[in-house]
């Protein structure tokens, strides 16, 4: 609405400019002042200079002249005037000001110790680093923990068990295939045959293996499919249940890991799957054998002594001092100096 005061009409296009219009206590005083019939009788911007025209003695009435023009007029909603900044902009702050960076330390099971770096926040009040840090699981490929490409499909997953300094522990949580790896097995014409079991090692794990295998074709077959019986099938499946439970008990957990992870003939299997395929060959011959996924079901109490035993002691750092031999014998007391 356009302002409406009793100047020219300058000062009514200035005070529209300002951003001054007529409040609703303003509009409502001059529908009565004026004796107009009713409030829309006022155009809300056109006819703002013709009511000054026709109305002149509104503004000659004394009640309304006396009065302030901050009475009567008020800060309106002027689109043409451009918004102020409402506050301050909130201040960016960088978050990894408050993170810190910890080594993460592989056990002494594979070839390479120093898997990487893991971030966390900074110790602060009542939250722990230590805590953060603690139980945290990182999959590594095993051809990075070994240097060895041909088994880089092998997913090795560790898991933080105890923080010294800025090293981060681990120990072996599972191991797992590449999904690449897996699809690529997988064809028609051909069966697959799976298997599980449950061992317990001797440090007290309980460990799920995983085994899976496919049917292969025999030497000068001419049939385009290769599918088992459900009698060959079963046959198979309890070979591999003997076998990798033969494997298995009597080992610790070290052991178990060097037995999956160790390469035969330099394949890309393992002396586990291996031995399964020739176990399997007088029932039907077999072909792309892994010991697909190992989980860790149940784990013993936590021990740190056993910890540091999987990884060599390589984990304190620091100097500790020098030995002191046991026939030290103090000197006397001096009479003077």
């Amino acid at each position: 609405m356009r302002v409406v005061t009793n100047t020219s009409e300058a000062i009514v296009d200035y005070h529209w400019q300002m951003g001054w219009c007529l409040s609703g206590t303003g509009f409502g005083t001059i529908c009565d002042q004026s004796q107009l019939p009713s409030k829309s009788a006022l155009s809300r911007r056109a006819k703002a200079s013709s009511f000054y025209q026709n109305h002149p003695t509104w503004f000659n009435n004394p009640s309304i002249a006396n009065r302030p023009l901050v009475s009567i007029l008020a800060v309106g909603k002027n689109k043409r005037l451009s918004k102020g900044k409402k506050g301050l902009k909130k201040k960016v702050v960088d978050p990894f000001t408050r993170k810190d960076w910890y080594d993460i330390k592989a056990p002494s099971m594979f070839e390479v110790r120093q898997v990487g770096k893991t971030l966390v926040n900074r110790t602060q009040g009542l939250r722990n680093a230590n805590d953060s840090l603690n139980g945290r699981v990182v999959e590594v490929s095993l051809g990075d923990l070994n240097k060895d490409e041909a088994r880089a499909f092998r997913k090795i997953q560790l898991k933080v068990d105890e923080i010294q300094g800025k090293s981060c522990l681990t120990n072996f949580y599972g191991m797992d295939m590449t999904s690449d790896k897996l699809r690529s097995m997988v064809k028609k014409w051909q069966t697959l045959i799976e298997a599980f079991v449950d061992v317990k090692t001797t440090d007290g794990y309980l460990v799920r293996l995983f085994c899976i295998s496919f049917t292969a074709r025999r030497r000068n077959q001419l049939k385009k499919t290769t599918y088992a019986q459900s009698s060959q099938i079963r046959q198979i499946r309890k070979k591999m249940f003997d076998i990798m439970t033969e494997e298995t008990v009597g080992c610790d957990l070290k052991e178990l890991v060097a037995k999956l992870t160790a390469s035969a003939s330099n394949s890309a299997q393992d002396a586990m799957a291996v031995r399964i395929e020739k176990a399997c060959q007088g029932i039907y011959p077999l072909q792309n054998t892994y010991i697909r996924k190992v989980k860790i079901l149940k784990a013993p109490k936590f021990d740190v002594s056993a910890l540091l035993a999987l990884h060599g002691g390589a984990a304190a750092a620091g100097d500790v001092g020098t030995k002191v031999s046991k026939d030290f014998v103090e000197p006397p007391v001096l009479d003077s100096v």
